[in-house]
């Protein structure tokens, strides 16, 4: 964990007022967040597969309850995420299992992706059932030394100011150089269903 703005035992979010000081202390933690982009967190099956129309829809399947836990103390940062999958049908038929692919990908920076996973998660409708759920589970792992900010940043980020001093009313983030040292330094864990480009572009635009 590193402190962005010295404060004592100041607590995250709290304002620095001890020696002097001033800002808001924030703490940054080398584990990824983890969330599901956007529009890749349900997916529609249509039969026909070629249609649009709202009675043509067949299965609706969505990806909530994520928990990740992450474990930074070695250097790889492991990242490790569960969720459910809840899915609908349109019929309530004979037994069926629906198989649905999704990923995990590792983002750098907000928009470079540095890995990337693919699993399955499969579904079992039981007869005369039109809901059904189940699990899934990915994990990620990022270098802790790429995780790190450089000695140099952190120093610029940690430095105290004082009131009234003008270097207390400047933004180390301001900088473009430690703007993108700490983009650089910063990943995110995402999970979500792999869409095809039809399936993508019906979850943006519907």
């Amino acid at each position: 964990m590193i402190l962005l703005a010295a404060g004592g035992c100041s607590r995250t979010g709290d304002i620095d007022s001890s020696g002097g000081g001033a800002g808001i202390t924030a703490v940054r933690s080398a584990c990824p967040r983890v969330g599901v982009p956007a529009a890749t967190g349900d997916v529609t099956l249509f039969d026909p597969a070629n249609s649009r129309e709202a009675q043509a829809i067949d299965v609706v399947a969505n990806i909530t309850n994520m928990v990740s836990t992450c474990d930074d103390a070695g250097e790889q940062v492991v990242t490790n995420v569960t969720f459910d999958v809840f899915a609908r049908r349109r019929d309530a038929g004979p037994a069926r299992d629906v198989t649905l692919p999704y990923f995990i990908a590792v983002v750098r920076g907000g928009s470079s992706v540095t890995a990337k996973r693919i699993s399955h998660v499969t579904l079992h409708f039981d007869a005369g059932q039109i809901r059904a759920s189940t699990t899934g589970q990915a994990s990620s792992s990022v270098s802790r030394a790429a995780a790190t900010l450089p000695d140099e940043v952190r120093k610029r980020l940690n430095r105290k100011r004082k009131a009234g001093e003008e270097a207390a009313a400047m933004d180390p983030l301001a900088d473009p150089a430690i703007r993108t040292a700490v983009a650089s330094a910063s990943f995110e864990a995402l999970v979500g269903f792999q869409l095809t480009e039809d399936q993508l572009k019906y979850n943006a635009t519907r």
